[in-house]
């Protein structure tokens, strides 16, 4: 029978309420404070009652209820989700003095003596890190960290995990987001691969590699099974009148609210106060009873934060202090040669699988040529291999007592072992010289080229760019431009949709900005940072391209060796032929005449976005807006000056028009910037 011929008396309802109240307050207790108060087999009872009632009455299943912890039918695959506020990564530090040199640099922003500034210390989980939004006290959305930028939703299998609240209490704000991170405890690992070796299947290498392939499980309901486990650290979208002073103030809060929160963040002072934390969680370390790789430490004040800001993609205000590198032994069994984009040859080992820090490592960086003569390292060794949180696992020495008599020396190459070009010694560094010419080089100059911080063509990734150069169809970045619907859907493994996805994302890319165009051409040591240097200094590519060293010294930031390799790119006839082409296919930015005078007007002013932009994605219209003096914010107040309003608006839309904000077209939007729409 349905319940539309019997919908829930007034006694069922009741009983759900008090049984969802019920179940989640022994939820409480025992993934917050590790303090149950009944039997599994009460708790047992409890939710089969809950579930016989929802049953029975399907209209009663709401998104918060515990039984939805359960998991659902499997997904065809995870979908993307864009992160209103950037998820960055963290700078490293690895001793006493790294942490000193952080804080020296905080004191010098800010002018606060350093031994009164706070600091809230917590360990550093080694687990998956996922955003978690929160709208009218319900959990609507959860993702994964992706590239800082664009994650996946992992909506179904987070509401699996018992320790994350499914609601949260009617006194926090509306819409807000939470940050932190997915793990997987010793003991919790070591019953996973237990059971996964019982039953013939292949065992985790680290509870970290657990946690995350248990998370992007298609099928909720395995996610379900698997003993995941969730500390909340940060925030994201939060209504920024809502927003506690302090970060140890946010801890507090969200631990009221129903959020697990580690039981090791302190509140320390100065630098002292960082180096006894230190001291203390490393002699803990082991009886944790969970991975950390090291320490995080965040600036207490959120005006100071604000104030000290970010560099490329990390925060001034922040810095992990990772634990010493681990080390372990194994045979190298080769050394081979890559060729970078630059052109640079770095030789690397290719070694005996070995574990490292519970990550199994098989290659491992050897740095340069020179490095390999000075340590003697040879083909066959034993060699010591460090590895240090992320950084890419190094040899730091071979085990000269143990080498087979017969072992020679390794001799670098005379010719490029992709082009056979001559090479060039630059100190420590051998580099081809076949440019454009060298399949290496030009793979990962086109690669270089399509990605998110260059022109961020979506779509146009490495197996792509390969598939592309290999068929013939591009050798040069300014043939990506003259690509064709025919061509490409004729390719292996791509069809008529495909194609067209990319040929849109590529016209979209036309639309650009100088910083961005002169960072995707790939210039030696042109990063993001001094490619916008050069655009905010000169505003005009064709000034750059004919500045000699001497007026590029004049940019902030800009020395003699980067001068050079700049004066050098634009010298070379082959490069200065891709650029026309590049700007003879339509690609264009704001021109200086436009900046004046779209600055005046958004100077200042707050923007916020919503909904998919068809003409440029919202990092470019974000990145637009900013270059422009404008202020681009996650969510909508009084205080939004304009709501830029794309395809499929949410709820910013909506609250715009209850606030009575200017609500902008895409199109206003260009017109306001002074960027032509492409159609």
């Amino acid at each position: 029978m349905t319940s539309d011929r019997h919908p829930p008396d007034k006694k069922s309802i009741e009983r759900v309420d008090q049984l969802k109240t019920e179940i989640e307050a022994h939820n409480r207790r025992y993934y917050q404070f590790d303090d149950p108060v009944v039997s599994d087999a009460e708790y047992d009872a409890l939710m089969t009652e809950l579930l016989s009632l929802e049953s029975q009455f399907p209209q009663l299943q709401t998104a918060d209820s515990p039984t939805q912890r359960v998991g659902a039918a499997p997904l065809d695959a995870f979908s993307k989700v864009q992160h209103e506020v950037p998820m960055l990564s963290l700078g490293n530090g690895f001793s006493d003095q790294d942490i000193e040199a952080f804080i020296k640099r905080i004191e010098q922003r800010t002018d606060i003596d350093a031994s009164a500034l706070e600091f809230v210390a917590e360990p550093k989980l080694d687990g998956l890190a996922v955003s978690l939004i929160y709208d009218n006290g319900t959990l609507v959305q959860a993702s994964t960290r992706g590239d800082g930028f664009n994650g996946e939703d992992v909506t179904a299998n987070i509401r699996t995990i018992g320790s994350i609240p499914l609601s949260v209490p009617a006194s926090t704000p509306s819409r807000f987001e939470v940050r932190g991170e997915v793990f997987i405890s010793n003991q919790g690992f070591a019953q996973l691969n237990q059971n996964a070796q019982n039953n013939g299947e292949k065992v985790f290498a680290n509870p970290r590699n657990a946690a995350a392939g248990s998370l992007r499980q298609l099928d909720s309901s395995i996610t379900a099974k698997r003993p995941l486990l969730f500390y909340a650290y940060g925030y994201g979208v939060f209504p920024e009148q809502l927003l506690p002073e302090t970060q140890f103030e946010l801890i507090q809060s969200l631990r009221d609210w129903g959020f697990p929160v580690s039981s090791e963040i302190q509140l320390v002072e100065g630098l002292q106060g960082c180096l006894d934390y230190y001291q203390e969680l490393e002699a803990k370390r082991a009886t944790l009873g969970f991975d950390i790789d090291g320490i995080v430490y965040k600036v207490n004040q959120f005006d100071l934060q604000k104030q000290l800001g970010f560099v490329s993609r990390a925060p001034r205000w922040a810095i992990a202090r990772k634990f010493p590198a681990e080390q372990a032994t194994t045979q190298l069994l080769s050394i081979d040669v890559q060729v970078g984009r630059t052109g640079a040859l770095t030789p690397v080992a290719r070694l005996q699988p070995v574990t490292v820090g519970g990550v199994v490592v098989t290659n491992a960086t050897l740095h340069n040529f020179q490095e390999l003569q000075q340590k003697d390292i040879r083909e066959g060794d034993q060699v010591v291999i460090r590895r240090a949180g992320d950084v890419i696992p190094e040899v730091v020495h071979s085990i000269v007592e143990s080498r087979d008599p017969s072992a020679i020396p390794f001799i670098a190459p005379q010719h490029c072992p992709e082009c056979e070009s001559d090479l060039e010694h630059e100190q420590v560094v051998i580099r081809c010289t076949g440019g454009l010419y060298c399949p290496a080089q030009r793979r990962e100059a086109i690669k270089h080229f399509a990605s998110r911080k260059a022109m961020d063509i979506d779509g146009l990734g490495d197996k792509i760019v390969i598939q592309l150069i290999e068929s013939g169809l591009i050798s040069t970045i300014a043939d990506i431009y003259t690509l064709e619907l025919d061509q490409l859907s004729k390719l292996p493994r791509f069809g008529v949709k495909s194609a067209t996805n990319l040929l849109a994302a590529i016209e979209s890319s036309k639309t650009t900005t100088l910083p961005r165009f002169l960072y995707a051409l790939g210039i030696r040591e042109v990063g993001e940072t001094t490619a916008k240097r050069l655009a905010d200094h000169f505003a005009d590519l064709q000034l750059i391209m004919q500045s000699d060293e001497q007026a590029l010294e004049q940019v902030d930031d800009i020395g003699p060796v980067v001068a050079h390799h700049i004066v050098l790119f634009f010298q070379q006839e082959h490069n200065l032929r891709v650029i026309q082409q590049l700007l003879d296919s339509g690609i264009h930015w704001p021109q200086p005449d436009q900046i004046e005078t779209v600055s005046q007007l958004l100077q200042g002013k707050r923007f916020v976005l919503t909904g998919t932009l068809q003409t440029m994605t919202r990092d470019q219209a974000k990145q637009a807006l900013q270059d422009q003096g404008a202020t681009v914010s996650g969510s909508v107040s009084a205080k939004t000056d304009f709501v830029v309003a794309g395809d499929d608006p949410g709820s910013k839309y909506k609250k715009a028009q209850q606030l009575g904000v200017q609500v902008l077209t895409e199109q206003e939007l260009f017109d306001m910037l002074g960027v032509k729409n492409q159609e």
